[in-house]
């Protein structure tokens, strides 16, 4: 229901503003809520990354390019990229607010590849979202459905990322 939301597409595009938004979501679901209270706890959805997340990540070797491709929004990004110490863990940031491109659709996965220069079956994309994978793979890109460590780490060996032996005590590594 989320990622076929009138209203979240629009927000996570960057087409309307914070309170429109939540004006329209509340509508849409019938929440019994303001916009004032929902905006806040709205705010604080993300709640940080699970321990040794970024620990994982570092485990990759800087050879590859590291790419976040996020449906984001105004009131989420920064806390990502400040809070959650982001913006220096990845080469790349492809943020749906920035680039008014959404998962699932097609054009987003487009706009990573054409920007990176890459080619479709170069990319491993791991997401928690099975809508989001199926539509990488559509497009020739290598996508694995990835919930919690165990799952992501397992994912970047058998790709021949990481080797078997790197060690970490995170929990999860999400697409964003």
């Amino acid at each position: 229901m989320w990622l076929t939301s009138p209203a979240v597409r629009a927000f996570e595009t960057g087409e309307i503003t914070p309170g429109v938004f939540a004006d329209r979501v509340i509508a849409e679901m019938q929440l019994p809520v303001t916009s004032d209270k929902f905006l806040d706890a709205f705010t604080r959805w993300p709640r940080g990354l699970f321990d040794g997340a970024l620990d994982l990540l570092a485990a990759l070797p800087p050879r590859y390019t590291r790419a976040t491709l996020s449906n984001s929004n105004v009131l989420h990004w920064p806390r990502m990229m400040q809070e959650m110490a982001l913006a220096d863990a990845f080469n790349h940031h492809f943020a749906s607010h920035l680039t008014g491109k959404i998962k699932p659709d097609d054009h987003a996965y487009r706009h990573v590849l054409d920007t990176l220069r890459c080619v479709a079956e170069e990319v491993l994309f791991l997401d928690d979202n099975e809508l989001n994978v199926a539509a990488a793979k559509r497009m020739g890109i290598n996508g694995v459905v990835v919930r919690g460590i165990t799952e992501t780490k397992q994912a970047l060996v058998k790709a021949g990322l990481i080797a078997r032996e790197v060690t970490s005590h995170a929990k999860t590594l999400t697409s964003l």
